[in-house]
Formats: structure tokens, C-alpha cells, sequence
């Protein structure tokens, strides 16, 4: 006898909630074009700035070392490493970095035929661009709770772009908006963004004890990424309740200390009695009394007044014209964010800018500057002020954004008027022609007695004898690399 079984039907699985699809794609396209856009926008007008210092020589002598072999670069910047060490100074994977920028400036001059002074201006606005791109990602990286751009961009990350703008201002020559840009905007992209990989990193090994070394040669903004990531990540603890990062912070410090601390001991040998490089020097006497106004050296006022802002032209019109268009494309619609994602921003703007200060106080030379005053850590000090202010418009969007629009436009009229008051005199008038002779080489008579007779008003300015042996070795070398001649026939070999 054969007994039918019955077919139990089955039970519909239960169904997940659907899991939102966020867009959130388009928004922040908007986000990566204001923060490409509203840097050189603002430092537009520098395009043209008169270099100063070391790049009066540095990109013509890196340029014509280099540019047709870039791969001798490593291995001279390990040459170099003694004569570095007896000043003072530890930097190599950074002067790696400056030198190859350096020939990516001279390359405009042999590609383009443009003067090398707006290709060093232009390598600077890429690294302002990647210095803004690296603070829309820290600010993300420390506040977003979800997954790294998942959701819309919060009213932070959008305002963000606008605020850092408005501090990019040429706060006096040894501001990092003049005074070699491109290392260190890039020197502040590069603390960020290993603060943000502290912040999100689920996975720690070897690549993170390699990193901590690398930062450890880097140079002395790059230091700033230790403390910074071991900050971001107690904030982002505290915003998040997700205990993520503590294993990357141990294995970054487990690199950088070995490099660090004996090199530092030497140097200290080396230096303490005086005699190496003032830029690398400790002066822990003065550091209390400077330390104060460098906590408020990036207030854009501040700087406006050091740029020496005192009209508007129709550049800065049409600054306005273009800031105006990317605010009113802005979409402020997105999370305003909570208490503990305003602190937890705030916090993380106060540690930058108290490591900023503290580093910029220990300078010898920067005790001796005025309020204001731009120097190396300026753009690092940019972002925190950028994060503080949108932190501060967080509950009125809108009006925060005309605020920080305002602002950039001011900033934009002093890059404006640095540039016009910077161009008086001979110097700048000398170094300009001196480029325009380098870029469109005149291999006639007529060609060589003009450029021997810049080389004579060099020399009339001032200029000691090694500043004059340094001008006609860096100069021979862009030539010889460009045009296949010296720079000047009547110069000594």
C-alpha cells in the first residue's frame, strides 16, 4: 500500500529591509570640483609672482640636472645625505619630493615654452588643490559614521572647500602660498591624509611601519601626522563608539621612532653649538611668547593685513563672479551633523592647530616674525581654521556660506595686491626677464649680451660671490639642458 506524503508548502523567506541606495555619487563630484576650483581661484592671482630665495635657483638648477634623467634624482638626494646632516637638516624622501616638483616647473619651460616662474606657480596650485582634496577626506574620515563616501557629503565637507580658500593667502614671503608651495601643501596633504588612513583603517601591517619611517624622512611638517593620527583616531572613537585604529597608530609609531630619535640625537650633537641650518634649528626660549600668535597666524584679516590688502581689481570681480556660480551649485541639503560630529571636528581642528603653533614657535626665525605671518606650517594651520569656521556655520548653512565666499573673495584681492607690491624694484623686474631669457633662449650675439648683462645687474643688486657662482651654475645647467649653451659666455667656467 502506497501512502501519499503531503507536500508541506514552504514558508516565503522572511525579507530583509531594503537597504537605501543613497546617491550619493553626484554630490560629491560637486564637492571634488569646488575643492579643485576654489584654490586656484584664490591663488590666481600669484600666477605671475617673481620667485624668491631658493627658487631664484632651485628650479633652474633641479630642472637641468634632472630633467632629462629623472631617475638619477633618488640616488643624488642619498649623495646629499652628509652634507644635509652637517646643517642639521634630515629630509630626504621630502627634498626627493621638492626636486622632483622642481623639474615638473622646469618641465613647462622645455614643453610649453613658458616661463619657469608660472610653472613653479602652477605645481603650488596642484598642491593646494591636493592639500583641499586631503581636508575634504580627513573631515569625512573623522565624522562620517557610515562608510567612507556612502552617504550625501555633510554640510562640513561642503562648506569645507570655500572655508580653505579663504586661507590661502601670501601672508608675507616666507608664507607656504609663496614660498615653496608645492612641498608644502603637498607636506600638509600628506598629514592628513595618514590621520584619515588612521581613522579608517581596519587592517595594520608592515606598509604602516614602512609608513611611520617614511614620515620620519620626510621632513619636520610630516612629523605632525603622528600625534595627529593618534588624536583622530581617540575623536573618532568618541564619535563613533567603533573602536577602529589603535593597532595602525602602534605599528606608525613602531616605524617612525627607530628613524627619529637617533637621528634627532645627532643633529643635536651636531648643532648645539650653533653653526647648522636656522630653519631646522630648536629655540625653546622664545617658543612661549611666539606661541600665542601662531595659534592665530591663520585668521584670513590677519594675513590680509601681511599681503597688504588695500583695493580690488577686475580680478577679483571675476573671483567673485566664479565663487558666487560654485556657491549657489553648492547643495547644503545633506546632514548637518550632531553634537559629538561638531566636537569631534572641532577637537580635531584644535589638535592641528595646536601642533602647527607648537612647531612653528620651536623656530628660530619665526620668533622673529609679525603676527600674521605666513611660514612653513601655514597650510596645514589653513585647514584647521577652515575646520573651525565651517564647524562654527554648522546650524546656518547658508549664511556661513556667504561668510566664507566673502572671505575667499578678500583673500583673493590680497593675492591681488601682494602680487602688484611684489613687483616693484629691480629684483623682481631682473628674475622675470632672467625666466623669459631661459624660456625662449637666443642663441645670437644679441641674445648672449642681454643675458650677460642681467647676469652683470644681478651682481649690481648685490649679490655675494656664492650667490653669483650658485645663479650661473643653475642657470648653465637649464640652459645646457634646454639650448645645449651657457646661459652667459662671459661668466667663469
Amino acid at each position: 500500500m502506497t501512502v501519499s506524503t503531503a507536500r508541506v508548502p514552504t514558508q516565503p523567506r522572511a525579507l530583509r529591509p531594503a537597504v537605501p541606495v543613497v546617491p550619493a555619487g553626484h554630490p560629491w563630484r560637486r564637492v571634488v570640483t569646488r575643492a579643485v576650483l576654489v584654490p586656484i581661484v584664490v591663488l590666481l592671482p600669484l600666477i605671475t609672482l617673481t620667485p624668491g630665495a631658493d627658487h631664484r635657483f632651485n628650479v633652474y638648477s633641479n630642472g637641468g640636472r634632472f630633467a632629462a634623467d629623472p631617475l638619477r634624482l633618488p640616488w643624488s638626494v642619498v649623495e646629499s645625505l652628509p652634507t644635509y646632516l652637517a646643517l642639521g637638516n634630515f629630509r630626504p624622501l621630502g627634498r626627493l619630493v621638492e626636486w622632483s616638483l622642481d623639474v615638473a616647473a622646469f618641465a613647462f619651460t622645455g614643453l610649453l615654452g613658458v616661463p619657469a616662474t608660472i610653472g613653479l606657480r602652477v605645481v603650488s596650485f596642484a598642491a593646494a588643490v591636493l592639500m583641499t582634496l586631503a581636508a575634504v577626506l580627513f573631515a569625512e574620515s573623522l565624522t562620517g559614521r557610515g562608510r567612507l563616501f556612502a552617504a550625501p557629503p555633510s554640510t562640513f565637507v561642503a562648506l569645507l572647500p570655500f572655508a580653505v580658500g579663504a586661507g590661502l593667502v601670501a601672508a608675507g614671503r616666507t608664507s607656504t602660498t609663496v614660498l615653496f608651495g608645492g612641498l608644502y601643501f603637498t607636506s600638509a596633504a600628506l598629514v592628513l591624509a595618514v590621520a584619515a588612513w588612521a581613522c579608517r583603517a581596519r587592517r595594520a601591517g608592515p606598509l604602516v611601519v614602512v609608513a611611520g619611517a617614511a614620515l620620519a624622512a620626510f621632513n619636520e611638517i610630516a612629523y605632525l601626522a603622528l600625534p595627529l593620527a593618534t588624536v583622530a583616531v581617540l575623536i573618532r572613537f568618541y564619535v563613533t563608539r567603533v573602536s577602529l585604529g589603535w593597532r595602525f597608530v602602534t605599528l606608525l609609531w613602531a616605524g617612525f621612532l627607530p628613524v627619529f630619535v637617533p637621528i634627532r640625537v645627532l643633529i643635536y650633537r651636531q648643532c648645539a653649538h650653533g653653526g647648522c641650518y636656522t630653519g631646522s634649528d630648536i629655540a625653546v626660549g622664545g617658543a612661549p611668547a611666539t606661541f600665542p600668535q601662531r595659534l592665530v597666524a591663520w585668521l584670513p584679516p590677519l594675513q590680509w593685513e601681511r599681503a597688504g590688502l588695500h583695493s580690488a581689481g577686475i580680478i577679483v570681480v571675476l573671483a567673485l563672479a566664479v565663487l558666487i556660480v560654485l556657491a549657489v551649485r553648492t547643495p547644503l541639503g545633506g546632514p548637518r551633523g550632531d553634537r559629538r560630529q561638531t566636537l569631534g571636528l572641532v577637537l580635531g581642528a584644535v589638535t592641528i592647530l595646536l601642533l602647527g603653533a607648537a612647531l612653528a614657535a620651536l623656530n628660530a626665525d619665526v620668533q622673529h616674525m609679525p603676527w600674521g605671518q605666513g611660514w612653513r606650517e601655514s597650510g596645514l594651520t589653513a585647514v584647521a581654521g577652515a575646520l573651525l569656521l565651517v564647524a562654527a556655520g554648522r546650524r546656518f548653512p547658508r549664511p556661513a556660506l556667504a561668510v566664507l565666499v566673502a572671505l575667499a573673495v578678500c583673500s583673493v584681492a590680497a593675492n591681488r595686491d601682494f602680487r602688484d607690491a611684489s613687483g616693484g624694484g629691480r629684483y623682481p623686474y631682473l628674475h622675470d626677464r632672467i625666466a623669459q631669457e631661459v624660456a625662449g633662449f637666443d642663441p645670437t650675439p644679441d641674445g648672449d649680451a642681454r643675458r650677460c648683462a642681467l647676469r652683470a645687474a644681478f651682481i649690481r643688486n648685490g649679490a655675494d660671490p656664492a650667490q653669483v657662482a650658485r645663479l650661473d651654475l643653475s642657470l648653465d645647467r637649464a640652459t645646457r639642458q634646454l639650448a645645449g649653451r651657457r646661459f652667459c659666455s662671459e661668466a667663469p667656467r
